[in-house]
């Protein structure tokens, strides 16, 4: 399933984000995961990529074994940081390979205390790894579709939201159907974002990331490495509760909960939930979704 038709339904698309784990105890965990998740038919699920193509390997087998075994579709990450032209082709032809239809494209992280891409790297941005897929589309080498990830808050490393939106723009022409956002926990970004998007000519579908916030310090480290802004009364009420699990998972689930109806209220394509690999609290919200309606 191509996720850009999907997303042109008309009902809500629901997603969620994992991570590929380090041992074979995280995967039947994960795995166990889903198979928690897949009663509430979400419509697809995306893995993430390891630094430098540090789980590469992992990513593609696991993101076909949730295709083919689990029946959840899935979309591949693929970051081009530290990577050669003939090392993506590679990677790119294996997921073709293994009946892989999405892939997520992506810079990738810079290194740490270094300014530029990582030795090797063939391209610095994610634009020009979207143009070398749109190159092996036309050539008939591929015929792997392409989403990208956008800032409603501005990406950290652009001066401003505007050379953000540039970028973007850029990045949407090379061949992008889809973009999944950044998480966010102020729905006013998403709006401004969507605006600026339009004025832009930017009209491929724009989900909203949604991380429903079970553990105070991680969210406040997630955030701070992002940029993503919490609000002031949501953040006094999590310090408040930070040393009582319970009550932040229920404060977490209730303001997602709420983000979430009101950006399908509006008239979002769908929701993206970052998991963090759990499934307590993503069953939670869309299960109330569920309930209501959408």
């Amino acid at each position: 399933m191509r996720i850009s038709k999907r997303l042109m339904v008309g009902s809500p698309c629901f997603s969620f984000e994992f991570f590929p784990p380090k041992t074979p105890a995280g995967e039947e965990s994960l795995l166990s995961t889903l198979r928690d998740l897949a009663p509430l038919s979400p419509d697809f699920v995306s893995v993430t990529y390891g630094a430098g193509g540090s789980t590469r390997g992992v990513t593609a087998d696991l993101v076909a074994k949730i295709k083919h075994e689990i029946g959840i579709e899935a979309m591949a990450h693929l970051t081009c940081l530290g990577h050669t032209r003939d090392e993506l082709g590679s990677i790119l032809d294996r997921l073709q390979a293994l009946g892989i239809e999405n892939v997520l494209a992506l810079r990738g992280d810079l290194p740490r205390g270094d300014g530029g891409p990582q030795d090797g790297s063939s391209f610095r941005f994610a634009s020009e790894l979207v143009q070398f897929v749109a190159q092996g589309q036309k050539s008939g080498r591929w015929s792997l579709e392409l989403g990208g990830a956008c800032y409603p808050e501005g990406h950290l490393e652009s001066g401003t939201r505007e050379e953000d939106l540039a970028n973007l723009v850029t990045k949407v022409d090379a061949g992008l159907r889809f973009l999944l956002t950044q998480l966010f926990f102020d729905n006013a970004f998403y709006f401004d974002f969507l605006a600026r998007a339009k004025a832009a000519h930017i009209q491929v579908p724009i989900v909203p990331g949604i991380m429903p916030i079970t553990n105070f310090e991680q969210v406040d480290r997630f955030t701070r490495l992002c940029g993503a802004t919490i609000p002031m009364k949501l953040r006094l009420q999590l310090e408040r509760y930070q040393s009582d699990a319970e009550a932040i998972l229920e404060l977490g689930v209730a303001h997602a909960t709420v983000q979430c109806v009101e950006l399908l209220s509006r008239g979002a394509p769908g929701i993206h939930f970052y998991t963090l690999n759990k499934s307590r609290a993503t069953r939670m919200i869309l299960s109330a979704l569920r309930a209501a309606g959408w």
